[in-house]
């Protein structure tokens, strides 16, 4: 029976950080820290080298997960390691949808034909519509509303 509950505290902390990832892009990306962020609104020429400012946010997400593995794996709360877990896990989805798939910053895979990715690739293209940290759209990655399931009209 325990291992069930260790199964869904890391599925509940996977689907909780898409709701931490949308709150901290929304209010933190495009708000207190967007100068760390503003160069991922920048078309890809006036970026020098690989990194970008925003990659700090991958460090930033990091510090939760490894303080919950060091607490989880050093204390009677064995439960916490596994919200590490679902945090990690969230972070490789991230990874792989946002750098590899959406922005190809690795060239990896190329294009993915569901009617799920389509809807990934125009929210994140509305979304990069605006290079100013105002007026955003669309802040999630994977919870997508349901206009851009809909085929664009020419």
């Amino acid at each position: 029976m325990q291992i069930l509950t260790y199964i869904l505290v890391t599925l509940a902390a996977v689907a909780g950080m898409e709701f931490v990832a949308w709150f901290a892009h929304k209010y933190l990306m495009h708000g207190l820290l967007w100068s760390w962020h503003e160069d991922h609104h920048k078309p890809h020429p006036e970026k020098e080298g690989f990194f970008e400012k925003n990659d700090r946010f991958f460090l930033v997400f990091a510090i939760p997960s490894a303080a919950c593995y060091m607490i989880g794996s050093t204390t009677p709360h064995l439960w916490v390691l596994f919200i590490g877990v679902g945090i990690s896990i969230y972070g490789l989805i991230y990874f792989l949808i946002h750098d590899v798939y959406i922005h190809q910053r690795f060239k990896w895979f190329r294009q993915l034909d569901t009617r799920y990715s389509r809807a990934i690739l125009r929210a994140h293209g509305a979304h990069h519509a605006h290079q100013t940290k105002e007026a955003g759209e669309s802040f999630g990655l994977l919870v997508v509303a349901g206009k851009y399931f809909r085929k664009r009209r020419a």
